[in-house]
């Protein structure tokens, strides 16, 4: 007897699929909604979906979040307008978190190594992403699946981040490098 794959499907991805319908059809009445009004409600909103959502986050209007079920983010986090995560994967974000404006972090890819068959048909590869306290994601910045952010780092405006960043490290560029230690900084401010 041969089994039927969409039941197969339908069996391992239930509780997924339910939580992605609403998920889809709840953040969209919710999204763009602007004002005070609109970060309480999105904060309610992802509260009851997130893996966690901890407490004083701030998710301002147009931000595109998917698969959140796997997503668990501390205290004092905040998200730009425009920025887009992906928590298919598994995503951990810590307290003090600050990720601008258009900012995308992935937590899973496709498989490649069959050439055989179509890019459609091949599955997903999770890669869980880590992202310590007090870390600073500067707006247009790429983070893809299966790297750590440690604490108190910051990411460079528009930096594509393939590889870890240590803690206390600033990196930027395409693809993002190190570039300055904080612990090495002089004085205060901008250096």
């Amino acid at each position: 007897m041969i089994e039927n794959p969409i039941s197969r499907f339908s069996q391992k991805y239930r509780g997924h699929l339910l939580h992605l319908v609403a998920e889809e059809y709840l953040a969209f009445v919710c999204r763009h909604l602007p004002g005070i009004e609109g970060i309480i409600l999105r904060r309610l909103l992802y509260g009851k979906l997130f893996k966690r959502l901890g407490m004083k986050s701030l998710i301002y209007s147009g931000v595109f979040l998917t698969h959140t079920y796997g997503i668990e983010v501390g205290d004092y986090f905040s998200i730009n307008s425009g920025a887009l995560i992906d928590g298919r994967g598994g995503i951990k974000i810590g307290s003090g978190v600050m990720i601008g404006p258009h900012t995308v972090i992935v937590s899973s890819s496709h498989q490649t190594n069959d050439f055989r068959k179509p890019m459609t048909s091949l599955d997903h590869i999770m890669e869980p992403v880590t992202i310590s306290d007090d870390v600073w994601i500067g707006a247009n910045a790429f983070i893809r699946g299966g790297v750590e952010i440690g604490r108190g780092a910051i990411i460079g405006a528009g930096s594509v981040v393939l590889r870890n960043v240590p803690e206390f490290m600033v990196a930027a560029g395409n693809p993002a490098k190190i570039v300055k230690d904080r612990r090495m900084a002089s004085s205060p401010g901008r250096n």
